[in-house]
Order: structure tokens, then sequence, then C-alpha cells
């Protein structure tokens, strides 16, 4: 039975910003990867293309090179870790806006250009939650914020796959990929109201 205090850190601001953030960062990790796969091989694009799609995920694995760019400069009104966030954000939600606009039958490689954003707009969200967490959450909070940070991230990765392919079976993908940008907007929303 969790304890009066636990449930008043539970439900504190930094506990619901690490679990929205969380969502936030899992959610297009998916779509790049499965989500997108699904839409190729819906629309007859060629295996071996469809297989080269993977080197779109590169900046995940590579976000270490701009990281410190992110964490030297500062956005003007907006602080650091705000301002940067704002920014990879708002970018993520137009990338993907822009992914589902694409025909991947006809146009494999602006697919391929649009999912790179995808994917370099969200490492960059994430390397700039990881640092905001670390400053916001205490040392003894830590535990307790990361593991609402992946649950968060897991539900937004679970949305994202199962999901989207569910909402696939009953509308175009390029609908369900906004839909998912708009699942977006609440970690924008947290951004700007969060300290």
């Amino acid at each position: 039975m969790p304890t009066p205090a636990l449930l008043r850190v539970l439900a504190s601001r930094r506990m619901l910003v690490a679990l929205v953030m969380g969502f936030a960062s899992g959610l297009p990790l998916l779509l790049t990867i499965s989500g997108l796969q699904a839409w190729m091989k819906e629309e007859g694009v060629d295996l071996a293309v469809i297989g080269l799609m993977a080197l779109v995920g590169l900046p995940y694995t590579l976000k270490f090179l701009w990281a410190p760019v992110l964490d030297r400069y500062t956005i003007p009104l907006f602080g650091r870790r705000r301002g940067w966030l704002l920014i990879a954000q708002t970018a993520l939600v137009l990338a993907i806006i822009a992914l589902s606009a694409t025909n991947p039958a006809q146009h494999p490689w602006v697919v391929a250009l649009a999912a790179f954003w995808v994917t370099f707009f969200s490492a960059s969200q994430d390397i700039v939650v990881d640092a905001y967490r670390r400053e916001d959450l205490a040392d003894e909070e830590l535990g307790l914020g990361s593991s609402l940070y992946i649950n968060g991230y897991r539900t937004g990765m679970l949305l994202a796959s199962g999901g989207g392919l569910i909402m696939a079976d009953h509308i175009p993908f390029s609908m369900v990929y906004l839909i998912m940008a708009a699942c977006l907007l609440p970690g924008i929303l947290t951004t700007l109201l969060t300290p």
C-alpha cells in the first residue's frame, strides 16, 4: 500500500513532467522503424529499399556528436533546456507532418529524408530531456523519476507501434502519422508550462 508521502511525490510536477517527456521521447522511435516499414510494404516498395531505411535511425546512435552544442548554447527567452526542447519538439512535429505527406511508392528517398529529420529531431529531444530530467529531479527522486520516464517511453512506443498499426487497418498511414504528430502536443505544452 503506497504511503501518502509516496503518492504526493508521484503526483508532483517533476514526476508528471518525467512521465510526459518519456512519452514524447518514446513515440517517435517506432514511427521510423516498424510503422514506416509497414507503410512501405503496404505501398509495394522493394524490400531492399525498405532495408536501407534502417539507416535513417543513425541520429539515435550519433547524437553524442551534437549533444555538446545543445548543452553549451542557450536559446534567448526560454533558456538552455526549454529553448532547445521547444525547437526540437516543434521541428519533430513538423517533420512527422512532412513524413505523413510523402508517397513511399513514388518517392521512397523523399520518405527517407523526412524520416531522417524525424529521427534527428527525436534524438535531439532525447538529449535535452535527459539533461533536463537530471537537473530537475533531486538525487533521491532520480530512481522514481527515471522509472516514470521509462514507463512513459514504453507507452509512447506502444502507441506508435501497436496503436499505429491498428489504426492503419482502418485509416491511411498518412492520417496515422498526423495523429501521432498531434499526440506530441502535450509534450510541447508541458515544456511551455514547466519551469
